[in-house]
């Protein structure tokens, strides 16, 4: 069984759902702490001319340990009508605009306060658009027993040990963070997913990538994006 096991993330980029596409089983990675100016309550996508902008979920004030799961979206403000609107400009060049902002009321049609359950509802949401089989599971939910974590590369270690996984992969981030004899000692062989650059028009832009999956669905149908999920290598 081939796991995948990532935080929580805001709209986020293809190489995510590429992730996703190719595990058997994914886990959304509720419990660490929550660190600010990551991809956990924004993301990127395309400024009205030139650039980029990021769309960003606005939160109550918390405690500076407080973990992911804990996290409460700020609803004073309508931050979901403001992020429509900051895609309003895509109207003006990009071909599946109309079919992506449905997408998006879908994904924030989830009444709850929670940033990960926003994010959670909304992966799900993309990947059923998308026609990704997405068999997930909540980290907070499992009530799994695992292993005592003595290092940050333990966690999806002793998680896939927990559950019977044989492989796990990871975003080629990783690949300095992650010993990887832990994880053979175990039996579990650790694998590093790289996503090739997926090269798309962005109307008569310069192409900036790895924005959002919001932009990659404005501008490409699903049988295209299919093959921007599967041109891949694993490490």
């Amino acid at each position: 069984m081939r796991v995948g096991i990532m935080q929580p993330y805001f709209f986020p980029y293809l190489g995510y759902f590429s992730l996703i596409r190719n595990s058997d089983k994914w886990i959304f990675f509720d419990t660490p702490q929550y660190i600010r100016h990551g991809w956990v309550n924004r993301n990127r996508v395309l400024k009205p001319v030139e650039g980029w902008q990021y769309i960003t979920v606005p939160l109550k004030k918390h405690e500076r340990d407080a973990t992911i799961k804990d996290i409460i979206t700020n609803d004073i403000e309508d931050w979901k009508l403001k992020i429509i609107r900051q895609l309003e400009h895509y109207k003006k060049f990009a071909p599946f605009y109309t079919q992506t902002i449905q997408l998006i009321e879908k994904c924030f049609s989830t009444s709850t306060t929670s940033l990960s359950e926003v994010n959670i509802a909304s992966t799900q949401e993309i990947c059923r658009y998308l026609d990704i089989e997405c068999n997930s599971e909540v980290f907070s939910k499992m009530n799994l027993s695992i292993d005592t974590v003595s290092a940050p590369d333990e966690w999806a270690l002793n998680i896939c040990k927990a559950i019977g996984a044989t492989q796990y992969i990871n975003p080629p981030g990783g690949l300095d963070f992650f010993d990887k004899n832990k994880y053979t000692s175990q039996n579990i062989d650790i694998k590093f997913l790289e996503v090739n650059t997926a090269l798309y028009q962005q109307g008569k832009r310069e192409f900036i990538s790895n924005l959002s999956i919001i932009d990659v669905i404005m501008f490409n149908d699903i049988t295209k994006i299919h093959s921007y999920l599967d041109d891949y290598k694993l490490i």
